[in-house]
């Protein structure tokens, strides 16, 4: 390499090492020449009354889940109780109908000649006990004054009975004939509301034919199946409260009936319960809610307001004027009505009483946030 090559190189080379010698430096000065940054300022959030709840005993019922089919106490399929075409069949789904209802008819035109015919037998068997009685009486006097034997008697009697024999039998026909004239007027066997209609008019009726079905809602029932350990604990008489698919406020029921006999396959035992009827619930909605069997006093707050987007749930509580995130156990949850709201409750532990806990609807507050109550907080 020539002796000037090499001097330009190094010349080069020094010249980069004083420019990133002064480019460091400024960046120096205009560093500690800039204002300290603020570490983190302080949020704040204000609250309002109902978003502040206080954590409070209150008595809970430890409860037993269940679910079942809401079905009528009552309930009726009506079938023709004779062959015919069906006639005047008025009622048709929703409509009510009080126990004993004329609500169709049979044609009753075979059966109003079936009963003239069965009358008509029983009129001729009637005139015949009168006849043999006119010759057993006028035997019996022939005899007395000794004109005729005691065996024409005998016979005379025999007569006679035979003939109250035929007219009982005749009488026994005409009781059946009008039954079935009677039988081509359907009723209705119990009051309610027609839920299915299953024929129409004009329709020949077999002989137990389905006509209607009708159902009555002032009582309804559940079928619930429970596991055999928990059935033990079950008495007639206990309450349960339900949640029915449609309704928002939750449904009363009591335990009517237990079923003696577990099921052959599951050996869970069925038990019933009984619900009143009012407006809105329906055969065959769907329900399920809790059966209380013992009632504990706990201490318990909303369930909106335990929080599960940590590893362990949690709720927040307004400790000064901070926001303290408290991690918590959960435990029974029962619906209670507080201040005309009606929430489910849940029993927790690891949170002191009277702790004022922000509700669900405040949403995640970052813990340390500042708190600003509005008026009606204390």
């Amino acid at each position: 390499m020539k002796r000037s090559t090499f001097w330009i190189l190094t010349g080069v080379a020094a010249a980069v090492l004083i420019a990133g010698g002064v480019r460091w430096v400024s960046q120096r000065k205009a560093a500690s020449a800039a204002p300290p940054a603020t570490a983190v300022s302080t949020s704040l959030i204000e609250l309002s009354a109902s978003e502040v709840i206080t954590a409070q005993k209150m008595d809970m019922t430890v409860g037993l889940p269940l679910s079942g089919t809401l079905k009528a106490s009552q309930t009726a399929v009506i079938k023709a109780r004779v062959v015919g075409e069906l006639m005047d069949l008025m009622v048709r789904e929703g409509d009510m109908v009080k126990a004993g209802q004329v609500i169709a008819r049979i044609d009753p035109v075979e059966y109003q000649a079936r009963e003239r015919q069965a009358k008509l037998q029983a009129d001729a068997a009637q005139s015949q006990v009168e006849i043999a009685q006119k010759q057993y009486d006028n035997n019996k006097s022939l005899v007395d004054q000794g004109f005729i034997s005691q065996t024409a008697l005998q016979t005379s009697l025999s007569s006679l009975n035979g003939a109250k024999a035929t007219h009982m039998a005749a009488v026994a026909g005409l009781d059946v004939a009008r039954k079935a004239m009677d039988d081509s007027i359907i009723r209705a066997s119990i009051a309610g509301q027609v839920s299915q209609r299953l024929a129409q008019p004009g329709e020949r009726m077999a002989l137990d034919g389905r006509i209607v079905e009708i159902v009555n809602l002032s009582q309804l029932e559940i079928e619930a199946a429970v596991a055999p350990a928990d059935a033990s604990a079950i008495r007639v008489g206990m309450k349960a409260q339900l949640k029915v698919e449609g309704l928002e406020a939750p449904v009363q029921a009591r335990v009517l009936r237990i079923n003696p006999s577990a099921q052959a396959g599951s050996r869970s035992v069925l038990v019933y319960l009984g619900v009143a009827g009012e407006d809105g619930l329906r055969q065959g909605l769907f329900a399920e809610g809790s059966l209380g069997t013992r009632s504990i006093q706990a201490l318990a707050v909303p369930l909106s307001s335990v929080r599960t987007d940590k590893p362990q749930p949690y709720v927040q509580v307004v400790e000064g004027e901070r926001v303290k995130h408290v991690t918590v156990q959960t435990g029974t949850r029962a619906e209670k009505t507080v201040q005309n709201n009606t929430l489910t409750w849940v029993e927790v532990q690891g949170l002191a009483e009277g702790a004022k806990v922000l509700a669900g609807s405040a949403g995640s507050v970052r813990e340390g946030t500042q708190v600003k109550f509005t008026a009606g907080v204390r």
